[in-house]
């Protein structure tokens, strides 16, 4: 009953007028800021908090805008992912392995439309479990001990072993060349300088948006301007722009799947969409009746599980910061800032002190969750639409567009030479069929793997027996371990069948 009367004050809150007006502003204008490359939602909240506090507004209306431009992000994100092939952030790079696939089949509207829905129900699913269940996950969330977050490492990596790609080989040393990347700069424990070769540029390491929008942005607009060159260019077709009920019906299951994952897994603090969203996508790839051989290719599924995913994982990463004053990512740091700045102090009682900060926020999430699905769907052909521009004014417009976006977050004239030397980097690795995911979720986990191995040891004293010494490290080292042999196991099981077929 509680959870009911909190619900019926938040809608009372998030449905007056001015919220309401903030609510579909703040997903119009995450939608858009989503859809520039490299941008993603952490970057856009940072950007327009000043705005919202120089506004005046009262600390509901102001954190409802804000949120509203946090998961109107994450839908954004999907369109450049989806027409350009460049992830809009860290969680939408698993959605360019089969999105931009669909895309050059001529599906772009079809898969913004599907993702559009996937990402609906991940966001609703996710407040709706929030709602529920939300300080009894956050108190099961904080139980995670730095070695813990080692074995969910562990997992990840594990899942991302068979993830993408033709070649394993290929897959685990692009991840491998992804964790390079993510040493390089000052070692925070011991002082020194890692691979910096006496460049001061990069003593700070190199920033996530420098890495993806080279990687991907700048490698596909040089494997562009090839195609233009040797006149091998194509116009892609646009086909139908509305997601069919047998498509919804294909991966209802998907969905709701990808959904609970990316929620549970966006309440445990600092992993995020780019967990959740390279988690649900192995899931799906294992569990598919065909093995997985059509991922990568334009598979509907594989399109739909990262896009609930991280939608979901964006839902769950509020509930630590709403119940417990952790954030669960790093836009929810910067809401947490937000808060902290209007002098709310989040935590188990303010849901009895300010119920109408904290469930107007959750009520408006409802009324966003419908809103941005309302405004995305009409508008995915005419995203689409993107792909009929001769690429001869394409290119360079997304050139434009990297470039702004990078320096504009950013601010260092170096990160542009950067940007083309990855994206040199990864053109060659595209000619040398590597699959480039791998490379940047090497790389977003990569930090994530060694602050939390090395906050393991500092508290053991350099004992490595940390790492299993908690009933939840054992039991993700163990799933990885499953996730890993089980596959070689039945395609050996198979193969001994064929044989004695044979």
């Amino acid at each position: 009953m509680d959870v009911i009367s909190g619900l019926s004050s938040g809608f009372a809150v998030a449905l007056l007028p001015l919220n309401l007006f903030l609510v579909l502003v703040g997903c119009f204008a995450g939608t858009l800021i989503g859809s520039l490359p490299g941008i993603g939602p952490i970057n856009g909240v940072a950007i327009l908090l000043p705005i919202a506090y120089g506004l005046g507004l009262p600390p509901e209306s102001a954190l409802i805008l804000l949120a509203g431009i946090y998961y109107g992000a994450e839908y954004g994100g999907r369109i450049s992912s989806i027409l350009l092939n460049v992830p809009g952030d860290a969680g939408a790079v698993m959605t360019t392995l089969d999105g931009n696939p669909l895309a050059r089949k001529g599906e772009a509207g079809r898969a913004l439309s599907l993702s559009a829905v996937a990402s609906f129900c991940g966001g609703t699913i996710a407040v709706i479990l929030m709602s529920l269940f939300g300080p009894l996950l956050a108190s099961f969330a904080v139980t995670f001990s730095p070695a813990d977050y080692v074995a969910l490492m562990v997992f990840a990596f594990a899942s991302l072993a068979s993830l993408v790609g033709k070649n394993p080989i290929k897959t685990l040393l692009g991840a491998l060349m992804g964790l390079m990347l993510a040493t390089i700069g000052i070692d925070a424990n011991t002082g020194v300088a890692r691979y910096t070769f006496g460049i001061p540029d990069i003593l700070a390491g190199i920033d996530f948006l420098i890495v993806v929008i080279g990687l991907f942005g700048m490698a596909e607009l040089i494997h562009m301007v090839e195609v233009q060159v040797s006149g091998k260019l194509k116009l892609l077709p646009i086909g139908k722009s509305f997601v069919s009920w047998r498509d919804i019906m294909t991966v209802k299951w998907t969905i709701l799947r990808s959904s609970l994952i990316g929620f549970f897994i966006g309440v445990l603090p600092g992993t995020g969409a780019s967990v959740a969203s390279a988690v649900t996508y192995g899931t799906e790839k294992r569990l598919d009746p065909d093995g997985g051989r059509t991922f990568g290719q334009g598979n509907i599924r594989g399109l739909a599980a990262p896009e609930a995913g991280n939608n979901g994982a964006a839902g769950g990463a509020m509930v630590p910061m709403l119940t417990l004053g952790i954030p669960g990512s790093g836009t929810t740091a910067i809401l947490l800032g937000a808060l902290l700045l209007f002098n709310v102090q989040p935590g188990p009682l303010m849901f009895e002190m300010r119920p109408e900060i904290a469930w107007g926020l959750i009520a408006s999430m409802y009324i966003g969750n419908v809103a941005l699905l309302v405004i995305n769907l009409p508008m995915a052909g005419l995203f689409a639409r993107m792909l009929t521009i001769p690429q001869k004014y394409l290119t360079p417009l997304i050139a434009v567009l990297a470039f702004i976006g990078v320096y504009s977050v950013v601010g260092n004239p170096f990160d542009l030479y950067m940007i083309i030397a990855l994206g040199l980097f990864g053109w060659v690795l595209r000619k040398l069929d590597f699959a480039l995911a791998p490379v940047i979720l090497g790389f977003v986990l990569g930090g994530l793997f060694e602050d939390n191995l090395r906050r393991a040891l500092s508290i053991s004293g350099g004992d490595w027996s940390i790492l299993v010494s908690s009933g939840n490290s054992i039991v993700l080292y163990g799933l990885a371990v499953l996730i890993v042999a089980v596959p070689v196991w039945l395609a050996r099981r198979q193969r001994s069948r064929v044989a004695t077929d044979g």
